[in-house]
């Protein structure tokens, strides 16, 4: 089981909620002098969305190349205004896989973009699990009474020449997939050759690596997607917890395990690990809200500790073990996020920065948390356990048409 081998010499930074990100964001996007690649799930152009469009639009025009890519079920649409400014500033965007006719009927249209990172020069990144949204705001329920409880990281270090290289590549293959379908509805007059060769863009700037490496701390970005990384990051957290010898704390907003992370949970708890999970208690969507009911009573059988966050929305995506190792991304523990989308973690080996963030998760159990007890879950009511098995059976139903097994 092996992942993403962690390198030296990083700085990280834990940042928790808009408060801490916008602020550091903005400030790396205002500071930038040859490029900033931004991808994100959700861009929402609300006041805080807007503070860093007009950041990437202050950026274009002082001549640093701007890539902007989000999720085309994510950000549905983008005003028209914005289309406008960014035109005119030469912000570089793209709304990836935007639904078509037959929207989420074709199993295709699940596999969506739901990492958000963020990279400026080549010099610092984002990764985390904050959209371009305010934390008082939700697309679908208006204003929120209290924040998202969130995370993000602010890296320096080898790291960000791994998440330099992804967003590359990644801009570059929507480019030149369009490209390809420009000359084969004959749009464009390029040649194949010059699709490849333009598609990257012209704003890969080089890291200085012989400066890089030495001292601070180790960490690894580890991605999920479709091709070369379909398993990575539940890879890396079924290590850390078959590893963990004292307490795995896990905070997910969307939690339905596959049967090997279930496993790897009871087995902890089973040799004595105290195992606690923080998880959304408001309902939000009826498919991850019931669906993951069903394998809650198997672990509390098996003497893990669930908490259901219940002051707002729960959207974070981390993780703590034995204190030491740590993991702040995109990427929930359920089907959508380990089978079908494109997602990214940093995972840190550092005490400091995994007692900061064990601190937070254990403030929030306890204060905006209700634990679950074993014996009143099993005596919900038997609407409720009607509704968590539909939504279970009609999730592995989906996965099966999708040809994925979970």
């Amino acid at each position: 089981m092996t992942a993403n081998p962690l390198s030296g010499g990083h700085h990280l930074q834990l940042l928790q909620g808009g408060a801490d990100f916008f602020p550091a964001l903005l400030a790396a996007i205002d500071a930038a002098t040859d490029e900033v690649r931004l991808e994100t799930y959700i861009f929402h152009f609300d006041a805080s969305g807007e503070r860093v469009a007009a950041a990437l639009e202050r950026a274009a025009q002082r001549g640093v190349a701007v890539y902007l890519v989000m999720d085309g079920i994510g950000t549905p649409m983008v005003p028209a205004q914005w289309i406008l400014r960014f035109e005119q500033a030469g912000v570089r965007w793209h709304r990836f896989s935007p639904l078509g006719r037959w929207g989420l009927l074709i199993p295709v249209g699940w596999r969506r973009l739901h990492r958000k990172l963020c990279v400026v020069d080549a010099q610092v990144a984002f990764c985390g699990g904050i959209n371009i949204l305010d934390d008082h705001v939700d697309p679908s329920y208006g204003a929120l009474e209290s924040p998202r409880f969130d995370f993000a990281v602010r890296v320096t270090g080898p790291l960000v020449a791994v998440a330099q290289q992804t967003v590359v590549q990644f801009w570059g293959r929507l480019q030149f997939t369009r490209q390809l379908e420009n000359l084969k509805f004959g749009g464009a007059r390029q040649t194949w050759k010059d699709a490849a060769l333009s598609a990257w863009g012209p704003g890969v700037v080089a890291t200085d690596r012989s400066a890089l490496g030495h001292g601070g701390v180790s960490a690894a970005l580890v991605l999920r997607d479709n091709v070369r990384n379909r398993n990575r990051i539940e890879r890396a957290y079924r290590k850390a917890i078959a590893d963990a010898r004292h307490e795995v704390l896990i905070a997910s907003a969307y939690f339905l395990p596959g049967g090997k992370l279930r496993r790897a949970l009871i087995h902890a708890a089973r040799r004595g690990v105290r195992v606690r999970l923080l998880l959304q208690g408001r309902y939000e969507y009826f498919m991850q809200y019931h669906g993951a009911r069903p394998v809650f009573g198997v672990l509390l059988a098996a003497g893990v500790e669930i908490h259901e966050y219940s002051a707002g929305f729960l959207h974070a995506k981390v993780a703590v073990v034995d204190s030491h190792w740590a993991t702040v991304g995109s990427s929930n523990l359920d089907p959508l996020s380990l089978l079908l989308a494109r997602e990214a973690n940093v995972v840190v080996e550092d005490a400091p920065f995994a007692r900061a963030l064990r601190t937070s998760l254990l403030h929030a159990m306890k204060t905006q948390g209700v634990q679950l007890d074993a014996q009143a879950y099993a005596q919900r009511p038997w609407r409720q356990r009607f509704l968590d098995r539909l939504a279970f059976g009609v999730m592995r139903l989906l996965l099966f048409l999708a040809g994925r097994r979970y």
